[in-house]
This record gives structure tokens, sequence and C-alpha cells, in this order.
């Protein structure tokens, strides 16, 4: 494990000289203490990692030196070869380039090596959209990534689907594409609506599909500090708890506690803390919900396990649904076949 990290560190610093001690420890998952031990042992391994003080300090080799660390292990060579997703290099326009790259590749690799990483693309394909669907990639999806790459500003007017309040309607926006995000198979286009300044610009993110136009602008400053990654997972959770506006309270057997996570979702239940049972083992539980018909669809498969206690809509509702259940079904000997 520590060889790892230490091999790692030494091709971070070669790489990316001058990397302070913070940036080394978010990028190896470690503290500032244990990026100072690393680097002493590297040391001692014979590695001239040195830190330097000052606005062009950090991390760096002596000069000249570059580690001959850089050989592939198998794994590593497998890996390289799972990198991408066919059809989202296609979306992109670079499926030719990905595949002249593998080729490049894979000339340069040892015959075992070779064999090990053509061995992964015959036993792993990854297939991004979801099940049911009908992919296809957004016609302007290309030209945003050229703007993605090169930096460069977007005129873009965007289809603002209708909602309980608000009417559809379309925004024109000079915009600053940051990234692109491939999600169950649909592009989404993450980045800035420019301010006066860094507070005052805004964070948006778009279906790439629903982009009617697009026309590239001028070049834009890149935050140094944006990670992609993490705003996606953050921009997802806070997505996912702003549709939860519906609370509903509901009194649950132990079965239908154990069930409740797979029946509304972890952006519900995680957190979720029951009242002290009852006698009979049932808790109480207030849940967020997206709305009254999804939360009536999410518990029916409960059954009687969850009773809903509110709203009173959702209650009756509940009710009446489980009295037409009876009433089909009908109860002992004058239970019927169709």
């Amino acid at each position: 494990m520590r060889a790892a990290r230490l091999l790692r560190m030494a091709l971070l610093v070669q790489s990316s000289p001058g990397l302070t001690a913070a940036a080394l420890a978010r990028a190896l998952e470690v503290s500032e203490r244990t990026v100072i031990r690393d680097a002493q042992a590297l040391r001692e391994a014979g590695i001239p990692v040195r830190a330097e003080r000052g606005r062009a300090g950090g991390y760096h080799l002596a000069p000249g030196h570059r580690t001959r660390l850089t050989s592939l292990h198998p794994t590593e060579a497998e890996t390289l070869y799972l990198g991408g997703l066919p059809t989202a290099l296609a979306d992109l326009g670079l499926a030719q380039a990905a595949g002249t790259a593998r080729l490049k590749l894979a000339a340069t690799l040892l015959p075992s090596l070779r064999a090990a990483a053509e061995s992964s693309v015959r036993r792993f394909h990854l297939d991004a959209p979801a099940w049911f669907s009908e992919p296809a990639a957004p016609s302007l999806l290309p030209a945003l990534a050229r703007a993605v790459w090169d930096d460069r500003t977007v005129r873009l007017r965007y289809a603002r689907p209708a909602r309980e309040d608000r009417p559809a309607r379309t925004v024109a926006r000079v915009y600053e594409p940051y990234g692109l995000v491939l999600k169950a198979g649909v592009w989404y286009v993450v980045g800035r609506v420019p301010g006066e300044g860094a507070r005052t610009a805004a964070w948006r993110t778009y279906r790439v599909e629903r982009l009617t136009t697009l026309e590239p602008g001028e070049p834009f400053v890149r935050l140094a500090s944006f990670d992609l990654a993490t705003h996606w997972r953050a921009e997802a959770e806070r997505f996912a708890r702003a549709l939860l506006r519906t609370p509903v309270t509901l009194c649950l057997t132990p079965e239908g506690l154990r069930r409740l996570p797979t029946a509304l979702g972890p952006a519900s239940t995680d957190g979720l803390i029951p009242g002290p049972p009852a006698p009979d083992g049932r808790v109480t539980v207030t849940v967020p919900t997206e709305s009254e018909d999804v939360a009536f669809e999410q518990l029916a498969p409960l059954g009687a396990d969850a009773e809903v206690l509110a709203p009173p809509t959702l209650r009756a509702r509940c009710a009446a649904h489980a009295r037409a259940s009876a009433e089909r079904y009908g109860t002992g000997a004058e239970a019927s076949a169709p």
C-alpha cells in the first residue's frame, strides 16, 4: 500500500512540479504530515524530491532528474483500455482518435502487456445508457466539447421545460463551459454564467439535448481550483434533495422499515432516525418525497408494511387503493378465480 503511494507521489511531482504538501495530500488522500514523511522516504530511496519555499515553491525533483518508474504493470495496461466509454467517445467525435491512441499504445507495449490490455476489451464492455431508452448524441455536443477543450465561452440558447411554477421558455446566455458529464445516457454541461467577478458568477448545469443554438465566443480564464467530479457530486446531491418537497409520515412494520430505503431511495432515507417502537414493533417516521403522486407509487409495493399517517389526502388515496384491492381479490372462501 505504501509502496504504491510513494510511486504515485514520485510521478505526481515529476509530472506537476510545484505541488504543495496540501495538494499532494488531497491527491493521495493522506495527511500533510504523511506527505512530508513520504518525501523523506523517497529521498532515502535515491529519488531527489525536495520542498522549496516561496511563490514558485512546492515539491520538485532535482534539475534533470526523471524517475524510471514509468513502466506499466499488466493491470495498469488493462485499465488503460477501459478508460473511455465507447459510446461517449463516439458522441464527442473522438472515436477515431481513441482508436488511434490505442494502436499507438499497443505498439509501445511489451508483447505480454499488449496481450493483457487487449484481453480486457474482450472481457469488459461499458454501456452507459439506461435500459429502455433510446440514446442519441445531441447534435451540438461535438461543438460544445471543442469549447470545453479550448476554455472558450459560448453563446447558447436553452429550451427550459415547463414546471408547476413556471411556463416553458427559451433562455439565451453567454456561458463558460467547464466540463461535460454523461449520466445514465444523458449528457450534461457544467459551467458558469459570468458575472462581474468570481463571486458573482453563477454556476449552471444544462442538459445538452435542450440546447437549440451554440456559437463559440471569446476565451475565458478557467478557475484552477475547479474539480468537475467534486462539483458534480455536490450538485447531484443538492438536486436530489431539492426535489423532495413533500413530507410523508409513515407507520412501518420492521419489514417495512427494512424495505423503505429500496422503495424511496437514499436521498429520502439517508440519516433517517425512526421514533421509538410501539408494543407491536411498528415505528413512526417522517420522510421527504418528491410529491404525493410519486410517494403513492413508491410506497404501494410496501403494502400493509407501510401505513400513511399524513398528509391526509395521501392517506385517503392509499386507503381507497387498499379497499379496491381487497374488493378485487375478496377474502377467504369468497375469493374466486376470474
